[in-house]
């Protein structure tokens, strides 16, 4: 049907009848059309009709009215007797299900024009430095409308439209960009779409940032974009080089490269994340390999920012700009990762958010995007960037951080949440020597595990519970090894729990925390044995923090059994593994490497770094031991 032909349908006079009158009588004529079957009647040809009849915003008076018609058939069907009759009100049902369809398709293509007109008034409307993060806002996946291609394509369309009437020439130029920019990323996904996932077939090879390579994913997305920034990007990915460095030396402040660099990084993101979280096979490690994905992608948009952030060949207003959109995209992603059922409550991504970033992340999550049952995002936020300003040193502020995500946990009703913040306040009361607390919070988390069946809730409990124990005992100087063995036990149980889960970063606090028990009460063997064991764990899941303290230990267990050139490889190793993190903890490692290196002498303890070289560098690079004794140095000037 055409619009001519739906114009012909029969409208009343609108001041004749109220709308919900006419709304009635369109819906009972369309229904006799389709009965009597006079004529051709198809869904397209109702849609039409709708489109014609139904006055915008509206919608949901005729829905209503389309109900009620519906409920008073089904009424009558339920009391007629009649067979026959019954037969004709179920076809009469049926055409009202067409209507139904028909009214779905127009709500949905009405809603998607006004969240694109929405959209456009907001960016138009804005200040110009606004503009692009309020353009990238639009394109958060977590958007309970999110924006389709057709909307992207409409955007495209209306900001063109736009920018030639009524701006100021910087606006106009500004907005010009924009527009540019969605359209080249639209048009560049024809050629990426086939080697999204493909590559994963092809060479079995990980995505991230795990080997340098000319055929890994990157480099071969590399080649099929011809765009200097996204190439330059992928490119320096792929060489695993400092992705912050791409965005340091642009000098131009186009806008529009960084809404067509977002098309692309999304478009790649949710491809992977689609497909991982499709691999029934193996569900555990396509979950796993989502949540990596996730990460990944956050942790680019936030090297970008920070690139941006000083890149001096930008003017400053635009510099802030794009870097506060592109940090503004690593926090819709940390969303989209918070609402994974393996999520890292108890580790594994280090959140250094200060100052206004912290202020904009914890804004950011305040806003009342889309819902998931159960869980309660910025809780989950929250809970990372406590155990993140834990390793800072921050621990008043990381104390408040759990304090907060605790609450938000237990009115959500997000117990995993809730028992994991219990565990960490347990772990910051230990580090403030406060064991009777921290047996009360590591207590509280046990029986709710308990209760509700959190099993990595209960691993990490049974290990905080022992862990805290011991060092309660330790601090009264009771000496009784039976004491001891049964807080030990604890954290056995809660090792063993780990394992049968099969939680790397679990073990990895597990084994950390027997290590330390170990070397409290003096048995560095045993210790030795569990911190090398929690070392490769923390490895194994890139908790480079926890892979730091339990190289802090090894340096003092070996130091406690006079092992010191092992003390001195273990100590340089952590303290710089330790500073480049930030956390405060290099300190510690620099206090037992200057001891060491004051007690055998400077040239005795640069032979021992010599000897060690080949250890150290795969661990840190050329750079990294070259910068062991400036980073010493700075220990001693009392430098953080």
């Amino acid at each position: 049907m055409t619009s001519a032909d739906a114009g012909s349908y029969s409208n009343p006079d609108p001041g004749a009848k109220s709308l919900r009158d006419r709304y009635l009588q369109t819906i009972e004529e369309i229904t006799t059309r389709i009965l009597t079957g006079k004529q051709v009647i198809s869904k397209e040809y109702i849609y039409q009709i709708l489109v014609e009849q139904i006055e915008l915003g509206t919608s949901e008076l005729f829905e209503g009215c389309l109900s009620e018609t519906v409920q008073g058939v089904e009424r009558t069907i339920a009391s007629q007797p009649d067979e026959v009759k019954q037969a004709k009100l179920k076809h009469k049902l049926n055409a009202l299900a067409w209507i139904q369809t028909a009214l779905g398709t127009l709500q949905n293509e009405r809603q998607a024009v006004a969240v694109v007109n929405a959209t456009i008034d907001r960016v138009v409307s804005a200040q110009a430095p606004e503009r692009l993060n309020i353009l990238l806002q639009a394109l958060d996946p977590n958007q309970e409308h999110k924006l389709d291609r057709a909307q992207i394509q409409l955007i495209i369309k209306l900001l063109q439209s736009v920018a030639n009437i009524r701006l100021e020439p910087a606006d106009f130029e500004q907005l010009r960009q924009l527009s540019l920019g969605l359209d080249r990323g639209l048009k560049l996904l024809p050629a990426l779409e086939p080697h999204l996932v493909g590559w994963i077939y092809e060479s079995g090879q990980q995505i991230g940032f795990g080997g340098a390579t000319e055929s890994g994913p990157w480099s071969l997305w590399a080649r099929q974009i011809d765009r200097p920034l996204i190439q330059s990007l992928f490119n320096t990915i792929g060489r695993q080089q400092s992705v912050s460095d791409v965005s340091a030396t642009k000098s131009s402040g186009d806008e529009g490269e960084w809404t067509e660099l977002a098309i692309v990084l999304q478009s790649i993101q949710l491809a992977l994340v689609s497909w991982f979280d499709k691999q029934m096979y193996d569900r555990a490690w396509g979950q796993r390999m989502a949540f990596s994905t996730l990460i990944t992608f956050a942790a680019i948009w936030c090297e970008l920012a920070n690139g941006v952030g000083r890149a001096t060949g930008i003017n400053s207003s635009h510099r802030e700009a794009i870097a506060k959109a592109c940090f503004q995209v690593t926090l819709q992603i940390l969303r989209s990762a918070a609402q994974r059922p393996n999520f890292p409550l108890y580790g594994g991504i280090f959140a250094a958010f200060t100052g206004e970033t912290l202020r904009d992340t914890l804004t950011y999550f305040d806003l009342p995007l889309k819902q998931v049952a159960g869980t309660q995002e910025k809780g989950r936020l929250l809970t990372i960037l406590g155990y993140s300003q834990r390793s800072l040193g921050q621990i008043d502020r990381a104390v408040e951080l759990h304090q907060e995500a605790l609450e938000i946990a237990n009115r959500a009703g997000d117990r995993p949440c809730e028992i994991a913040n219990l565990n960490h306040l347990s772990r910051m009361s230990i580090g403030q020597k406060d064991y009777q607390q921290a047996i009360s919070f590591s207590q509280r988390a046990l029986i709710l595990a308990r209760q509700t069946g959190d099993k990595l809730g209960e691993a990490n409990a049974l290990t905080n519970v022992g862990y805290s124990e011991v060092l309660a005992a330790h601090a009264l100087d009771i000496m009784d090894e039976d004491v001891y063995e049964q807080n030990i036990s604890y954290l056995d149980r809660g090792l063993k729990l780990a394992e049968t889960l099969d939680d790397t970063q679990s073990l990895a606090l597990g084994y950390h925390s027997l290590g330390l028990a170990y070397l409290t009460i003096q048995q560095p063997e045993r210790a030795i044995e569990y911190l090398q064991l929690g070392t490769k764990a923390a490895q194994a899941v890139g908790d480079l923090y926890l892979q730091g303290l339990n190289l802090t230990y090894l340096a003092e267990a070996h130091h406690s059994l006079a092992k010191n050139k092992t003390a001195v490889f273990y100590s340089c190793l952590a303290m710089y593994q330790l500073h480049q993190i930030g956390a405060k903890e290099w300190r510690q490692s620099a206090s037992l490497a200057t001891i060491l290196q004051g007690r055998l002498g400077s040239e005795e303890f640069q032979a021992i770094l010599v000897q060690y070289r080949p250890n150290l560098i795969p661990a840190i690079g050329v750079d990294g031991y070259d910068y062991l004794p400036q980073l010493l140095s700075k220990y001693l000037d009392g430098g953080e």
